[in-house]
């Protein structure tokens, strides 16, 4: 702490001088009266708290024999902190000290910080929140309103401190950062003045040595901070003085050694002539290699000129884009025309719907109608027939009606037989119906069976397609294990050497690439599956640079592919570098491009697979959930168009598909692992076709006896229908034969009659139907010519459609083949404008070596030298010289080595006489500031002891006391006389002589003298009142209560075991009752008065 004091007095800032000078003038005694009270008070309600350095709150834990105590928060003005002895009062102020980074020894409560660590724990912790407010805030932007330092002593006697912002944010940790703070606030731990102990206290109240007073004295006014400090600049004087005695000796010696150098510098043989004529060619030499970069420079310059006037380039860009845009018109134009088309088919559509049902409906109807009307018809006939056949029997009856009844016995012969095969009839016709049912029972089972037989062949046909898909695709990997090109067919490996013959032949101009998939590699084998439902049908794909190539490799491959089945070719100016997609990438923190996780054999691949799909924009997210929230349930990442989870599905915004892909079979890295699946999944098909024989082995059996079942039912249907028949026919011979024996004549003339009307009846029905037939059909017609109309409309635009969408396809492949052209072009502008760039670039870097050439040239000849030579001829000229000079100085000495030592001496000799004449000015110079210094500390003691004379009697005055204090600077002694009332002409005025009540109080006063005239944001006094009367308490206290007012900015600390009931009621003074002493616990209950 004494370092830190003194680099406060030593560097005292002019802020905190004029603060101190302002407070000494504040509290002058002249101020101490009813007027200024008056005046403080209306100051007070304006500001009614300090800013800066004020205790705000403390909290401990585990400290001292206190496991919990606090927090403590304090008032802005006057606290008073109350309770029993033993209730931890003192603990407060001791936690205060240790809190604001003092040692254990100036609490007078313990030796070592690990003395204040409650026994059997291992930590103890202190908080202290200081307040940081108004334009004096120490890093107001850092620190905020307040500042709370922490402390945790450990067991073991060490410390660690943090300092931190109102927020809570740690700001640092470092003792550095606590003391400038403190510094700041002007507080200063070990000052009587600012934190007065109980043992100090003690010590004070009692000392009756007017050594100690006047040690107090300045120890509080930081007067003994400054004498240490002064006597410290003293012996550093004297300390130089010497040093700057021994440097006069050296200095001597090294005079004698320079004016030896002096000497060997001046008999040194001098060879100017060559000297001169070597200077004037490396002048010559300079001045050449500066004509030859200015000719540089001129045929650079003219190369841009000739660069920057070539504007083919951006014409051909400009025109590529016009196209661009035209087709883009053109491709939007037709996709409107597109669109309305379509819209008009979506609307026949539903409109043929809806006409296809209602032409169903009513050709239904018409139907019914129909079969209504022909029903009506037979029946008219059948009536008519009916008709005719009793009309005959009529007449019959009639011409027969002279014969008698000799045929009765024969009659009921006929109707007994009638009756007979009418039962028969009836079960025939039943046994027929059984018969029927039964066979469309047969022929439902078996339409089931050829179903099901039809289903297993067709499911048969799926497995043999997969095994033998699946063992074609185990060759291949069985045969890329020596060859890996021939994952991508039999053929690849053929065709790839065709192409070397090919390339090496010169057929083509920049060999092929590919197939794609050989040529990429996965950073991460488990993404096989997702790149290749990413890429598909480009795994395959070749890329070429021009279309001269394309065409050669379209005919290389007519030899190993059919027509239709050959790879994809891309063509695409081949680059050495990839793309710059700075902008266009899709960008995630967690999730990968696909451009991420592949790498290729040449940034052609790279390039490619941008172009045609776009692998910047692609993202691999590994599950479907996060898939689907990162692409659907929020906004997309920037530039992503889609996502493939690892099983293969494709993540749209606004759709998502699933993959068929279950296996990578072109960028899988374990071949082995795929060979045994397959050889498993092998078995398994085997397994399955083996149960599908067996199967369809048994339902072709089950058929053939269905069929079989089946036909022997029709044929016995047959033999039974024709029975029916053969009964039906009897059964019609013996009713003719008995109607012809009916001779009643009225009855079959009522009957006639009857069939008449009936007749009539049905001729009407037959009529209204017939109607209702005709207004059917025409209702049928008409819809079907509606339906007609909107089907042939419907095919007419199928008929616009098509062509219109073969030319939105020519048009969107001629449109990506200028933006292919486009990207070119760009690169190519790039290129140029970069080339340009380049040689601008080169042309300021040249200017700038020519400048540096000039500037050189200039500083070893400001004239320009009129060479004739090339650097060359100058160049064999330097070094002939040299090695004449060499040869010279080899047989003199070298001179440079004289003259540089000559000059190392001189400047040595100079620097060490400069030193000494300095060193010498600034000692004396420091005795001229010590001197005044001296006097001006002699003047500032001599001051603040006035002053506190005067603030003592001041406050003598108010008990009613008459006193002084003498102060012997000389014999450092500090006596005070006090002269209580009432005894004011008793001879002994000595404070020993004095009651320990009425000292005390004198103490206290003097304690007051020197607040009034020292500077400190906050005021700590422990137990001051222990020795006083309740008349001298009141009255200290009354004395302090009005300081504290006066003094509204500082904040004061008051710890007493007494009681403070008879305190006036204010809300400057907070109140902090302690509850008994319980060493367990510790609590407080804060009371406002």
């Amino acid at each position: 702490m004494s370092k830190r004091k003194g680099k406060v007095i030593t560097e005292a800032t002019t802020f905190k001088s004029r603060k101190v000078a302002a407070a000494s003038i504040e509290n002058t005694p002249d101020d101490a009266n009813p007027s200024h009270q008056g005046i403080c008070s209306k100051a007070f309600a304006q500001f009614s708290t300090g800013d800066i350095g004020l205790i705000e709150s403390i909290t401990v834990k585990n400290f001292m024999c206190h496991h919990s105590f606090g927090p403590f928060q304090f008032g802005p003005n006057v606290n008073f902190i109350v309770g029993h002895n033993g209730s931890g009062k003192s603990a407060i102020l001791t936690a205060l000290i240790v809190g604001l980074g003092g040692k254990a020894t100036v609490t007078n409560r313990g030796m070592s910080l690990k003395d204040f660590v409650k026994t059997n724990e291992n930590t103890a912790d202190i908080t202290v929140k200081l307040r940081n407010r108004g334009p004096d805030a120490y890093k107001k932007d850092v620190y905020g309103d307040s500042i709370t330092i922490e402390h945790r002593l450990s067991s073991d006697g060490c410390r660690t401190c943090r300092l931190k912002s109102k927020s809570g944010h740690l700001v640092s940790n470092k003792k550095e950062e606590l003391t400038g703070i403190l510094d700041h606030f002007n507080i200063q731990l070990d000052n009587p003045v600012s934190i007065l102990s109980q043992e100090m206290s003690k010590q004070f109240l009692h000392s009756k040595s007017e050594t100690d007073k006047y040690k107090f004295f300045m120890k509080a006014t930081l007067l003994e901070q400054m004498k240490r400090d002064y006597i410290h600049i003293k012996h550093t004087k004297m300390v130089t003085r010497e040093q700057v005695e021994r440097q006069e000796e050296c200095l001597k010696d090294l005079k004698q050694e320079f004016l030896q150098k002096k000497e060997r510098y001046e008999n040194v043989a001098s060879f100017s002539d060559m000297k001169v004529v070597l200077e004037n060619l490396k002048k010559a030499m300079v001045w050449c290699l500066v004509s030859e970069k200015e000719q540089l420079l001129k045929q650079l310059k003219e190369d841009i000129e000739k660069e920057e006037n070539n504007y083919k380039p951006k014409d051909n860009l400009q025109l590529c884009q016009t196209k661009i845009i035209q087709l883009e018109k053109k491709l939007q134009c037709i996709k409107s025309k597109i669109d309305t088309l379509r819209e008009e088919q979506e609307s026949l559509s539903e409109d043929n719907v809806k006409l296809k049902e209602q032409v169903k409906i009513i050709s239904k109807a018409h139907k019914d109608q129909e079969v209504v009307y022909f029903r009506a018809l037979n029946k008219l006939k059948q009536s008519e027939q009916e008709q005719n056949l009793l009309q005959e029997k009529l007449n019959k009856a009639k011409a027969s009606k002279s014969l008698n009844s000799e045929g009765d016995s024969e009659y009921t012969k006929r109707q007994k037989s009638l009756s007979n095969l009418k039962e028969q009839l009836a079960e025939l016709e039943n046994k027929c119906t059984h018969l029927n049912q039964d066979i469309k029972n047969k022929h439902q089972a078996l339409l089931k069976g050829k179903e099901e037989l039809d289903k297993l062949r067709l499911e048969e046909r799926n497995v043999q397609a997969s095994y033998e898909s699946k063992l074609k695709r185990k060759n291949q990997l069985l045969a890329s294990r020596s060859n890996k090109l021939k994952r991508f067919g039999d053929q690849v490996p053929d065709m790839m050497s065709a192409i070397s013959e090919a390339y090496a032949t010169g057929r083509f101009l920049k060999r092929p690439v590919g197939p794609i998939g050989a040529c990429i590699s996965l950073k991460d084998p488990s993404l096989a599956v997702a790149v290749e439902c990413c890429l598909r049908s480009f795994v395959k794909a070749f890329c070429c640079d021009n279309y001269k190539d394309e065409a050669v490799l379209q005919e290389l491959m007519t030899r190993f592919y059919p027509k239709g089945n050959r790879p994809q070719i891309i063509v695409s100016p081949f680059s050495d570098k990839p793309y710059n997609i700075h902008g266009r990438k899709a960008y995630h923190p967690e999730y990968p491009s696909v451009m991420d996780i592949i790498t290729a054999t040449s940034p052609v691949i790279i390039n490619c697979l941008i172009d045609m799909r776009g692998i910047e924009s692609i993202l691999i997210i590994k599950e479907k959930d996060k898939a689907r929230r990162v692409m659907q349930h929020c906004r997309p990442p920037k530039n992503c168009r889609e996502a493939f989870t690892v099983e293969g599905d494709q993540v749209y915004p606004n759709r998502y598909y699933t993959s068929d892909f279950s296996m990578a079979r072109y960028l899988g890295g374990d071949i082995e692992t795929e060979i045994s699946m397959l050889d498993s999944d092998l078995e398994n098909c085997q397994a399955q076709l083996s149960r599908f024989q067996l199967q369809v082995n048994s339902v072709t059996e089950d058929i053939v006896n269905m069929e079989s079942n089946l036909n022997n039912t029709i044929l016995t249907m047959k033999t039974t229908l024709a029975s029916v028949n053969h009964v039906k026919a009897a059964i019609t011979d013996l009713v003719t034969a008995s109607e012809e024996q009916i001779n009643d004549i009225s009855s079959l003339e009522e009957v006639a009659q009857e069939n008449q009307q009936k007749i009539e009846a049905e001729k009407q029905s037959v009529q209204e139907a017939k109607a209702e037939l005709d207004k059917q059909r025409k209702m049928a017609e008409d819809s079907d010519s509606k339906y007609s109309s909107v089907r042939d409309r419907i095919d007419q635009l199928l008929e616009e459609i098509e062509p219109l969408k073969d030319e939105q396809l020519k048009l969107e492949t001629e449109c990506a083949k200028h933006e292919r052209n486009l990207k070119i072009l760009e690169n190519k502008v790039k290129a140029h404008d970069d080339n340009i760039e380049g040689m601008k670039n080169e042309l300021a870097q040249r200017e700038e070596e020519l400048q540096e050439y000039v500037a050189k040239a200039i500083e070893i000849s400001p004239e320009r030298q009129h060479v004739v030579g090339n650097t060359k001829s100058i160049d064999t000229e330097i070094t002939r010289l040299n090695k004449k000079i060499k040869v010279y100085e080899s047989d003199h000495g070298e001179q440079q080595q004289v003259v540089r030592e000559y000059a190392e001496a001189l400047a040595l000799y100079r620097e060490k006489t400069n030193q000494v004449r300095d060193l010498r000015r600034f000692i004396d110079r420091l005795d001229n500031i010590m001197s005044d210094r001296q006097n001006r500390y002699k003047i500032m003691r001599r001051s603040l002891s006035v002053r506190c004379k005067l603030y003592f009697n001041n406050f003598l005055i108010k008990m009613n006391c008459c006193g002084s204090m003498i102060f012997d600077h000389n014999n450092e002694t500090l006596s005070i006389m006090v002269k209580p009332p009432g005894r004011e002409e008793d001879g002994v005025s000595d404070m020993r002589s004095l009651s320990g009540g009425e000292r005390s109080f004198s103490t206290v006063c003097f304690m007051l003298s020197l607040w009034e005239i020292t500077e400190s944001p906050f005021r700590c006094l422990d137990e001051f009142d222990v020795y006083m009367d309740m008349h001298n308490r009141r009255i200290c206290l009354d004395l302090l209560l009005e300081l504290s007012e006066r003094q509204h900015l500082r904040q004061f600390i008051f710890i007493t075991p007494l009681n403070t009931s008879n305190l006036p009621k204010s809300d400057l003074i907070k109140i902090h009752q302690l509850r008994a002493p319980e060493r367990h616990r510790g609590q407080t209950e804060d009371e406002d008065v």
